[in-house]
């Protein structure tokens, strides 16, 4: 005891001091380490526990950052007692805090996006609501990360005193600043702004069939400032989120996935129809991706060398409806080769007699 006294008034007190000071962070560490683990074995036994998918998902999202937070309240606890813990505590509260709270916040807002997404099921058969939900979160929960981190790195900065002098600065000089920042975030503001009318008009939602610049394909992300389209043959369409709130476009799933579509037939003027009637009720009835809602058959135009039918046929979604069409036109096309070939239109030229003048000459030959 008497050697350790001894070792204690040889050592200088700045070196006490800094011991003791990494020994209360480091046990102040160790306990909120402990307590962290605890609680969260409690909540993940109550997570599972219940039905719910939502809460393993919260508490998975909050362990990081609640550990860290932990951490620092362990740390301010200690710093209290120790003053050179304090000083230092102090020098580096101003960015731990606020980057603690930030990360906090965006996990507990991704969290709460995951789980209203996955509760947002989109592989049913009628999905527009879904559809319409996924497409809201996904616009809130960038618009709200993006804001959230400006906030929390606005903070951090405020903690030095130099970047806060410049706030003053600019905020003294706040009408050549505003004019400036104005001008040069004009397009960033739009496109924020336009992000925003999306989530709340919702001219478009994810999965949705348009057609954009003569393009056929299916709303595939919805970002802030630019949405992409997949086109049937995989390539990927970028387009503004601006175009779709001034421009026209076609939105092929807008109040429902059901459409109707047409096939068209060319026969022979002659051709009796009845028959054709027929055969594509037939057809219709027997074909899985027939809805059921709408059949018809009609003479939508005649010309001297064809006439046009309309067969008029319904599905549940497009792509379901253009499978449909593309079948029962090849299968009613080879049932008129098969049973009626005359009907098909084609060209003909019929044989004529020469014409007779009646008391005209006889030619003669030679």
């Amino acid at each position: 005891m008497q050697a350790i006294q001894d070792l204690l008034a040889e050592t200088p007190p700045w070196m006490i001091n800094t011991a003791i000071a990494l020994g209360a962070a480091a046990l102040a560490i160790l306990v909120a380490l402990v307590i962290h683990r605890i609680i969260f074995r409690i909540l993940r036994k109550f997570a599972k526990g219940s039905d719910s998918s939502t809460d393993d998902l919260l508490v998975r999202k909050l362990a990081r950052p609640s550990r860290y937070a932990l951490i620092a309240l362990g740390l301010v606890l200690a710093a209290r007692e120790i003053p050179l813990l304090e000083k230092v505590w102090e020098r580096v509260a101003g960015f731990v805090m606020p980057a603690l709270v930030g990360w906090i916040a965006l996990a507990v807002l991704h969290a709460f996006i995951h789980a209203m997404t996955i509760r947002a099921d989109i592989t049913v058969a009628d999905n527009q609501r879904a559809r319409r939900k996924r497409t809201r979160l996904a616009i809130f929960s960038r618009i709200g990360t993006a804001v959230i981190i400006f906030v929390t790195v606005g903070l951090m900065l405020l903690s030095i005193p130099g970047v806060r002098d410049i706030g003053v600065t600019l905020m003294a000089s706040a009408g050549l600043a505003g004019l400036a920042v104005g001008a040069a975030a004009q397009p960033a503001l739009k496109s924020l702004i336009a992000g925003m009318q999306m989530a709340v008009t919702e001219p478009i939602a994810i999965d949705d069939v348009v057609i954009v610049d003569g393009e056929w394909g299916r709303i595939e992300d919805i970002k802030t400032t630019y949405v992409v389209v997949k086109i049937w043959d995989e390539r990927r369409l970028v387009v503004p989120t601006t175009k779709f709130l001034e421009e026209t476009f076609q939105n092929w799933t807008k109040r429902g996935s059901q459409l109707l579509g047409s096939i068209m037939l060319y026969v022979d003027p002659a051709t009796d129809v009845a028959p054709i009637r027929a055969e594509f009720e037939r057809q219709i009835a027997e074909h899985e991706l027939f809805d059921g809602r709408v059949q018809n058959v009609q003479v939508t135009d005649l010309k001297p060398h064809a006439m046009e039918v309309r067969l008029l046929v319904s599905s549940t979604g497009a792509q379901e409806l253009w499978d449909l069409r593309v079948a029962i036109r090849e299968t009613m096309m080879d049932w008129l080769r098969r049973e009626m070939p005359d009907a098909i239109a084609s060209q003909r030229l019929r044989a004529t007699e020469p014409v007779r003048i009646e008391g005209a000459p006889a030619l003669s030959q030679g």
